[in-house]
């Protein structure tokens, strides 16, 4: 998820570093969430709680108009195990490292003027001004960081599937079935009369 300095709205973990103002030592944050701020990144993420969330930040200028943002957050986030949609818990402990480079010059297409992308590994990331939101950075850190597919210990999705009539699992065959598998079964019956 890349960084977007073109945000208008403000973020809900707004920290905003003006690196203009930034001494020679760089900045360093130390993020800790309100209940506001982690209520306002549960509706954004669609967690179903985040009990805890910190972090802690630091912002240092490179060689090259490069601007290292490395940091660890930590935390619990509480989410809908994907298969019974009952809450599983998971502890946070991650660290990052993001780089972005102010005023990254484009190349563009000499025909359409469109820009081109290249597929550098560690291409910094384009920063255009000169403010940086650090919050927005490791709340977007805190949605990579989250399992994205939450599952209760020990539920398998046997546990889950429908059983049929008779007690046995339903088949893949039957969960796939076309929804037109009674008409074609009619179709293929003999009719009375001819």
């Amino acid at each position: 998820m890349p960084y977007r300095p073109e945000k208008q709205e403000k973020s809900e973990l707004e920290r905003v570093v003006d690196l203009d103002r930034m001494g020679l030592s760089g900045a360093a944050l130390d993020i800790v969430a309100s209940d506001s701020e982690r209520a306002a990144l549960v509706r954004r993420f669609g967690f179903l709680g985040l009990p805890a969330f910190s972090a802690r930040a630091t912002v240092d200028r490179k060689p090259g108009g490069q601007i290292v943002v490395e940091g660890r957050l930590r935390g619990k986030v509480v989410q809908a195990c994907i298969l019974t949609l009952d809450p599983v818990s998971q502890d946070l402990d991650e660290t990052f490292r993001i780089v972005f480079k102010q005023d990254l010059t484009e190349e563009r297409d000499p025909e359409s003027g469109e820009a081109i992308i290249g597929a550098q590994v560690d291409a910094p990331e384009p920063l255009s001004g000169n403010m940086l939101d650090v919050g927005e950075i490791v709340a977007e850190q805190l949605s990579l960081a989250a399992d994205p597919y939450p599952r209760r210990p020990g539920v398998k999705l046997e546990d889950v599937l429908p059983r049929h009539r008779h007690g046995s699992r339903t088949s893949r065959a039957e969960q796939r079935r076309h929804p037109f598998a009674g008409l074609a079964a009619l179709r293929d019956k003999p009719r009375r009369g001819r």
